[in-house]
C-alpha cells in the first residue's frame, strides 16, 4: 500500500488555482469586511461542476458580492443564464458592479430579496442549484429546489457541516426524490476551511 503524503493540510495548500486580480480584490475585501465567500477551490469546484454538467441555467441562492457567481457564470455557455437571489440590496449592487468588471453582466440577473419568498413564486427549471444562504434555510429551501431543478439536475449545498444545515442533510439523504452524497472537505481560504459539501442529483 502506497504511504500518504505527510502534512496533507499544507500540501494541498500548493494547489490553489490561480485568479485574476478582480477575484483577488474581492477576496482581500471579504477578509476585510467579513464577508462570507466560498474562496477560489469551492470557486472552481463550482466552474468545473456547472461545465461538467452543461448546465445552461443556474439558481444561485446567496450572492454576497457575486464572487461564486463569477466561477458559475464563466461557466455557461454563450445561451446561459444564472439567476442570483440576494436578501441585501447593498450587495446586490456590489454584485452587480462586479459581474460588470468580470465581463459576465449579461448572462446574470440578480434578484434582491428573501430567497425562499422569491423561490415561491419562481416557475420553469434549472439544470443547477447551488444553495448558499443562511443555514437554517436550508431545508425549507429543499422543496423549491425540487419543483426548480430539473430531474437529473444538480444541487450543491456548500457550509453544510453548520449545525443549521443539520435538518437538510437528513433531509436530502433519506428523500427519494434525491440521491446524494455529504462530503467533509479541507478547503482551503474558504470559510471555514473544514467543512462540508453536499452533492445531490434529482433522481425523480
Amino acid at each position: 500500500m502506497s504511504l500518504m503524503i505527510p502534512d496533507l493540510e499544507n500540501y494541498f495548500r500548493g494547489f490553489i488555482p490561480r485568479r485574476e486580480a478582480l477575484l483577488l480584490a474581492l477576496e482581500e475585501e471579504a477578509a476585510r469586511e467579513s464577508i462570507p465567500i466560498v474562496g477560489p477551490v469551492v470557486g472552481e469546484f463550482l466552474y468545473l461542476l456547472a461545465r461538467a454538467t452543461g448546465a445552461k441555467n443556474i439558481l444561485e441562492l446567496g450572492t454576497a458580492s457575486g464572487y461564486s457567481g463569477i466561477y458559475l457564470a464563466r461557466a455557461l455557455p454563450p445561451v446561459g443564464k444564472l439567476v442570483s437571489l440576494e436578501l441585501s440590496a447593498d450587495m446586490a449592487r456590489r454584485a452587480r458592479a462586479n459581474f460588470l468588471k468580470a465581463g459576465v453582466a449579461e448572462q446574470v440577473e440578480v434578484r434582491e430579496g428573501q430567497a425562499l419568498e422569491l423561490m415561491a413564486a419562481m416557475t420553469g427549471t434549472f439544470d443547477l442549484i447551488f444553495l448558499d444562504i443562511d443555514k437554517e434555510s436550508y431545508a425549507p429551501a429543499l422543496p423549491h429546489c425540487r419543483r426548480l431543478l430539473r430531474v437529473g439536475g444538480l444541487l450543491i449545498a456548500d457550509n453544510v457541516g453548520f449545525a443549521g444545515a443539520d435538518a437538510f442533510n437528513r433531509e436530502i439523504f433519506t428523500q427519494p426524490s434525491w440521491r446524494a452524497i455529504h462530503l467533509l472537505a479541507f478547503l482551503p481560504q474558504h470559510s471555514p476551511e473544514r467543512d462540508g459539501l453536499s452533492l445531490a442529483v434529482r433522481v425523480e
